[in-house]
């Protein structure tokens, strides 16, 4: 990655949204995306938008929605990124630093990395000779030992979001035989990573018709169960603050 320091003008070129650059990352809240209008509104685009040498946004999205939307003018400085890969990963780590992304929420985006990872993996073992390697085997030739190793696909997820590689697993693990109430309840923030793989362990192995109902049922019981805790925890706080104005009285 490299800032090129050039810089357009939204007079003089159109940027180009890319969906899957612009769904990277779970969208604004009403709160954040309001703050973001008010301040634009109030203060004009003052951080510029970062394309890529192909003018695609690659940070800023929201700032650009919302100058569109207001007819506001804006800059755009032009970064080189060697793929969409690289411009991806430096997107969510810009965002990781501004967001309060969870676990789940930082699994969801490396799953949606996952393509372009085995992608490049693909295009490295291709230009180690992995092919040709094995045609090679075949004739009985010679040949170096591929100095490409095979990549691990849930370390480099995790290691792209900054998860451990068991919490990724267990991500990967949901996103493929979670129910829906599960990842609904991991969407609005209900339940830790941990809780969802658990429940989808507990219910995997029920009929297939059955599962959806076992698991909000485990959800709901989860649920419940925090309530309980965030109350005896209040109860223990309000004891503590009584205790201390009695200690001070006496």
């Amino acid at each position: 990655m490299k800032n090129t320091g050039i810089i357009y003008s939204s007079t003089e070129r159109t940027p180009v949204v890319l969906p899957e650059m612009a769904e990277l990352l779970p969208p604004l809240s009403e709160e954040q995306l309001g703050a973001l209008e008010t301040d634009l509104l109030k203060n004009g685009c003052y951080t510029s938008i970062i394309v890529n040498e192909d003018l695609v946004v690659i940070d800023g999205h929201n700032r650009k929605s919302l100058c569109d939307k207001h007819g506001l003018p804006y800059q755009m400085l032009v970064f080189a990124f060697d793929d969409l890969l690289e411009a991806k990963q430096w997107a969510l780590d810009t965002q990781k630093g501004r967001r309060n992304l969870d676990k789940w929420e930082l699994g969801k985006i490396a799953l949606k990395l996952k393509p372009d990872i085995e992608a490049r993996a693909r295009r490295n073992m291709s230009a180690g000779g992995g092919d040709q390697k094995s045609e090679d085997a075949k004739s009985g030739l010679a040949t170096l030992p591929n100095p490409i190793s095979p990549i691990d696909t849930r370390k480099e997820l995790a290691d792209t979001v900054g998860l451990g590689e068991r919490t990724m697993g267990k991500v990967m693990q949901i996103d493929e035989h979670a129910p829906a109430a599960v990842k609904e309840a991991l969407d609005k923030k209900e339940l830790s990573v941990n809780q969802g793989y658990q429940i989808t362990r507990q219910v995997q192995d029920l009929p297939e018709d059955e599962q959806e109902e076992a698991a909000a049922l485990a959800v709901e019981l989860e649920k419940a169960k925090k309530e309980i805790r965030q109350g005896d925890e209040d109860s223990a706080r309000r004891h503590k603050i009584a205790g201390l104005f009695c200690k001070a009285f006496e």
